[in-house]
């Protein structure tokens, strides 16, 4: 008997009749002989629901009691997945972030996990129960208060429970087929990957690919808990994300030199212009960013004017954080010493990742030369060994990712993509 933690996004669980067939899914998983563990999260557009109404009660709401209020959608989706299951003859018990044993740090709307002791949980389907737990959310170590994991939490719920839980697999069911070249949405004839890499699915998770989150990955990676990224809405073999290669019948699949096209659009630039060019400057800006408990993503300096010895410094960071950076940094300005700020939050990342970079020549020249040949102007440039990224206009995103997949291959020869519940998560 092995034992699976699935997890279903809000598209997976948007109504009673998305509710009934994750049900189904769960009880035949159980009727295999698993072990099964599912991590729900808020019923479709909960969540973005209940922060209108909060801040429609208050424009600034107080994190704790935010907190507090957002944890509601799980709690709903996992009582009436509980009630589906029973209804199917099996029996589930339901259980809150805090009842899991997922402990945080205490920071508010954006907590990160610091352990989980699933004892209850345990015991649970030990008793030949499916434990259905609210993702996105835990308690504080420190406070005891109700903490929330920012989004993509209830994936970091999942990879967590898995690891603590020693599961033999993490099941994230989502509303595509799996992890594709390019979002589908934007490239319509994007491919599924079959299997591909912690280190490349970190890349493209970071650079803006929609279907695993960043920490959730990095989790998983840590503690090599194999991921299958599926489906809820058919029966599909999905992608594997795991540590090495899969085997589908006799053939191994092997790594592809380019992994995919992933995009951001929810990134804004801010510019900081006539910085001193000396020592300590750029550590002056970005310890005042860091003290603002922001993350930053590219960093370009440009080389200095000799004849005033000033330089720009710009930076690239989340939409969201720009007002509370700008803020920062001018109440810093004189312990800094730069001349103004710019901020720009009409701009887009797109990223080619592949873990073939590292051995096969020509393929920035490539990347580059797509871009060009699309019109598509660069305003700044980030790499790492299996990374390219680029800064562009907002607005020539789009056309950027379709000529880049073109470029390199990845379309693909058979049907589009299909999007079955529209929001890819």
């Amino acid at each position: 008997m092995g034992l699976v933690v699935q997890k279903y996004g809000g598209s997976s669980v948007a109504d009673a009749e998305g509710i009934k067939r994750v049900a189904k899914r769960i009880v035949e998983a159980k009727q295999n002989g698993n072990q099964v563990v599912a991590v729900v999260s808020a019923m479709g557009d909960t969540t973005d629901e209940l922060i209108d109404l909060a801040e429609q009660v208050s424009p600034m709401p107080a994190g704790r009691e935010l907190d507090m209020l957002l944890t509601a959608g799980e709690r709903i989706s996992m009582a009436l997945l509980a009630m589906a299951i029973k209804k199917l003859g099996h029996e589930a018990q339901s259980f809150t972030g805090s009842q899991a044993g997922v402990i945080t740090d205490s920071v508010h709307n954006k907590a990160r996990i610091i352990d989980v002791t699933p004892g209850r949980i345990k015991t649970s389907v030990d008793e030949g129960n499916i434990a259905i737990v609210a993702g996105f959310q835990g308690v504080s170590q420190d406070t005891k208060d109700i903490t929330t994991l920012g989004r993509g939490g209830s994936d970091t719920t999942a990879v967590a429970l898995a690891a603590a839980l020693d599961a033999d697999v993490c099941e994230i069911y989502t509303d595509v087929d799996g992890v594709f070249t390019a979002d589908p949405r934007v490239v319509k004839k994007a491919r599924k990957i079959d299997w591909i890499s912690f280190e490349d699915m970190l890349e493209l998770a970071a650079s803006g690919s929609k279907v695993l989150l960043h920490r959730c990955v990095e989790y998983a990676r840590r503690y090599n808990i194999p991921i299958h990224v599926r489906s809820s809405f058919s029966g599909l073999q999905g992608t594997w994300v795991s540590s090495e290669p899969i085997k589908q019948g006799d053939k191994q699949v092997e790594q592809a030199l380019i992994s995919g096209v992933a995009h951001d659009t929810s990134e804004a630039k801010v510019t900081v212009v006539g910085v001193p060019d000396k020592p300590g400057e750029a550590a002056s800006i970005f310890r005042t960013i860091a003290d603002a408990e922001i993350n930053i993503d590219m960093v370009v300096q440009n080389v200095s004017a000799a004849s005033t010895g000033l330089t720009d410094i710009s930076f690239t960071l989340p939409k969201t954080e720009g007002r509370k950076a700008i803020d920062a940094l001018e109440k810093n300005k004189a312990g800094i010493g730069f001349d103004s700020l710019r901020y720009d939050d009409q701009i887009g990342k797109i990223s080619l990742v592949g873990a073939g970079m590292k051995t096969n020549p020509g393929v920035t020249a490539d990347f580059f030369t797509a871009l060009s040949d699309a019109g598509v102007n660069i305003e700044l440039i980030s790499t790492s060994e299996i990374r390219i990224s680029v800064v562009t206009r907002a607005d020539d995103v789009p056309e950027a990712v379709r000529a880049v997949h073109s470029a390199f291959g990845l379309d693909s020869d058979s049907d589009e993509a299909v999007v079955y519940g529209g929001t890819g998560r």
